[in-house]
């Protein structure tokens, strides 16, 4: 490759840090950037993809997240009366791991920052990047504490609302509300449940999904026709009603256990599919920052991770244009179909579709999942 390239990466979330572990390796001199000093995670469990199972071992924290996470196989879905009315199969894609999984988000933060920092990567906190001389063969950036960089790739992984793609792309589209808010918890794993659970009814859907040492993470979508605020100090009773409308036995053990430290989170559901390219001059973008999803289909920071090992796998090449426009080509049908897949069965479970549509839609993009990055 020559000589050592100068990488920054513009953001700590999963994408950025799986590109900043990879990229370090590879033997370029990274800087990661990150605005909170904290480099926290925010949020509840984490459903996964089986796919990420490849990308962890890729990225060398498969067996430690087997020591904190949880794995499963299959996908159950039930109607409101406890019913099963599928079965949706979710075959391993990574030797040691199972179909699917669970963890708290805190906890894979955790794993990766780890992994970051085992590298020679030059973590910075509490700082952003406010300005982008962007030309051809570089880039000089300008961070916030008034100190500058010269680099010969920015990678944008700054997330739904990302700075580097306003000031890079100022005509990109803007994350769209889908009409629907998701409410999550945690709360011990309930008896009888042994996979990925979801219960499906008109204009709600409740799923469970095991994380870790006897915990599990409850996820509820619901229609919501405008994004309204709902307060904090409302939101623990709020989820419990909406849990209550279903007459399945777990479900309502679920809400009777419901209590102030089921760390419940409401948040309403954006997505965003921004149309090639995806660099320009020596900046690109991936993960959430390019192609951010809603969680119908667990697949948000897997596909966001994959970007990650492609984007590392290309620029091998000597070549960065050459690197970034096979990436972006190798990237952009399968980011595609998720967004899109995903965004179809929001509108589904919305009463624009057929349960039969949502499932057989489910098991096709489980199917593509499948194929290799």
């Amino acid at each position: 490759m020559g000589d050592k390239r100068r990488i920054l990466i513009v953001g700590g979330g999963f994408s950025g840090m799986s590109a900043a572990i990879l990229l370090a390796e590879a033997g370029n001199a990274v800087d990661l950037v990150e605005i909170d000093a904290g480099w926290r995670s925010y949020g509840a469990g984490i459903s996964l993809n089986g796919g990420i199972f490849r990308v962890f071992h890729r990225l060398g924290i498969l067996e430690a997240f087997k020591a904190v996470g949880a794995m499963c196989d299959g996908v159950e879905m039930r109607s409101p009366a406890d019913t099963v009315v599928a079965r949706l199969p979710t075959p391993s894609l990574q030797e040691g791991a199972t179909g699917n999984g669970g963890i708290m988000r805190p906890v894979l933060a955790k794993l990766l920052s780890d992994r970051v920092r085992s590298t020679a990567t030059n973590v910075r906190l509490g700082l952003s990047a406010t300005a982008f001389d962007n030309r051809d063969d570089g880039v000089t950036v300008t961070f916030s504490d008034g100190t500058s960089g010269e680099y010969d790739l920015v990678i944008g992984a700054d997330g739904l609302y990302s700075t580097t793609r306003a000031a890079i792309f100022p005509e990109a589209p803007k994350p769209r509300y889908v009409g629907q808010a998701v409410w999550r918890a945690v709360l011990p794993l309930p008896e009888g449940i042994e996979t990925v659970t979801m219960w499906i009814g008109s204009k709600l859907k409740y799923g469970v999904n095991g994380v870790s040492d006897g915990r599990a993470y409850l996820f509820v979508t619901e229609d919501r026709p405008t994004n309204d605020r709902i307060p904090e100090g409302a939101q623990l009773e709020m989820l419990r009603e909406l849990l209550q409308r279903f007459p399945a036995k777990t479900v309502q053990e679920i809400a009777a256990g419901l209590n102030p430290d089921s760390q419940v989170i409401y948040r309403p559901i954006e997505q965003m599919l921004m149309p090639r390219p995806w660099h320009r001059g020596r900046v690109v973008l991936i993960g959430d920052a390019v192609h951010a999803t809603t969680p119908h289909m667990a697949a948000g920071a897997m596909i966001g991770m994959e970007d990650a090992v492609v984007l590392a796998d290309e620029l091998a090449t000597p070549d960065i244009e050459t690197a970034l426009e096979a990436f972006q080509n190798r990237r952009w049908e399968r980011c595609r179909m998720v967004v899109e897949n995903s965004g179809r069965l929001a509108e589904i479970e919305q009463g624009h579709g057929t349960q039969e549509e949502h499932q057989r839609l489910m098991g096709q993009t489980l199917g593509a999942l499948a194929a290799p990055i």
